[in-house]
């Protein structure tokens, strides 16, 4: 068989490999025809919200096992009609075949990314919080560049996205901005974008046109629902109410409208300035504490089970989980998982599925990628 077909195959095997050891495969079958035999029941739907977990479940459940079992038999007649049409010496359907295995793999790796975002909040909403780092117009700069980068990657992916917060820099860019994007399993996709990134290039805004490095975090946490009981105490609040600032538009206002909240027991951080009542970004703003407070909680758990815990970092060097070079060459280099682009303009356009697919892959199968940064 041709080596890129091989190849081909080889992809699909990694891609159904981490998708059973994910599912727990044996466990997963057994479960789902628990579920099956649980919808038969009439009494099921005695209790609406105990059956919509249950629908809820049966359907990843189902879709992922045979999402799995149609990509494994679909390779196998293939790789059967690959190797016939070899001995047949018919290349024009060895092409074919070949070119039916590279969509395949594509596929494969599709459905191993939808099947990984089986969290708990993973098909939320979320919020997008950038913040520049040290460095003034440059990093305030850089953080305008992921804002976009982020507001692209989720309207490529049909979401909408809302800009809930946002903080003009001294000159250009921004020093901070909360967007809310909604759609399918965003906080799934998106959390793996947590932490720092940082920037080299030629700085636009030096005369001398030197290389300058910038730095911005990203801090990404779900959007959670009613039936979800976060206690917070009046007295643990500091509230300050604040007049919108921003690029001009429905970003300026001419009251102390905007709200920003600091939860004094962690230090948490939210504001609000969408809305020209302060009541209503007061109420907007402590559903984002809600939902930072909720994350964090979510983040010890998942990493007492890893048995590793660590805390959000400073916005700087040795801290990143991306470099992202412009000049005197062009790469984008993720730190957790080895993954680069060559073409760092398209990541900045928000080609980051590659690097999201990574991270959630890791989540999974644990391994560590010893990866050097790059200059």
């Amino acid at each position: 068989m041709r080596a890129e077909a091989q190849d081909h195959v080889d992809t699909i095997n990694a891609a159904l490999a981490l998708l059973r050891r994910f599912l727990d495969w044996d466990r997963a079958v057994r479960r789902l025809d628990e579920l099956n035999a649980k919808v038969e029941d009439p009494t099921l739907w005695d209790s609406p919200k105990a059956a919509q977990e249950v629908m809820r479940e049966r359907r990843r459940l189902d879709e992922a096992i045979t999402a799995t079992r149609a990509i494994e038999k679909e390779m196998a007649d293939t790789v059967e009609l690959i190797e016939l049409a070899e001995m047949e010496g018919d290349e024009a359907l060895v092409d074919d075949a070949v070119a039916s295995l590279a969509t395949l793999a594509a596929r494969a790796e599709e459905d191993k990314v939808k099947a990984l975002l089986a969290g708990e909040a993973d098909s939320y909403d979320c919020y997008v919080e950038v913040h520049a780092g040290a460095g003034g117009t440059e990093s305030q700069d850089w953080a305008e560049m992921l804002q976009r980068m982020y507001s692209r990657w989720a309207e490529k992916r049909g979401m909408k996205v809302e800009l809930i917060e946002y903080q003009a820099g001294d000159q250009a860019g921004i020093k901070s901005a909360t967007m809310l994007v909604k759609g399918e399993n965003a906080y799934g996709y998106a959390k793996t974008e947590s932490g720092v990134h940082r920037l080299v290039r030629i700085s636009p805004y030096d005369s001398s046109a030197r290389r300058h490095t910038s730095f911005s975090s990203v801090w990404v946490y779900p959007v959670i629902d009613d039936n979800i009981e976060i206690e917070i105490k009046e007295s643990d609040l500091k509230i300050d109410t604040y007049r919108a600032s921003g690029a001009g538009g429905q970003h300026v206002n001419t009251t102390d409208s905007a709200v920003r909240i600091t939860h004094m027991p962690t230090g948490i951080v939210v504001a609000s300035q969408i809305d020209r009542s302060q009541h209503k970004n007061r109420a907007t703003a402590m559903g984002m504490l809600k939902a930072r407070l909720y994350e964090a909680e979510l983040q010890k758990r998942e990493a007492e089970a890893s048995g590793e815990y660590q805390a959000k970092t400073e916005i700087g060097w040795g801290h990143q989980i991306r470099s992202y070079v412009l000049q005197p060459y062009q790469l984008v280099k993720d730190l957790r998982t080895g993954v680069t682009s060559t073409a760092p303009g398209d990541v900045l356009d928000g080609a980051l599925d590659p690097f999201m697919a990574a991270a959630l892959s890791q989540k999974v199968t644990g391994e560590k990628v010893e990866v050097e940064d790059i200059d």
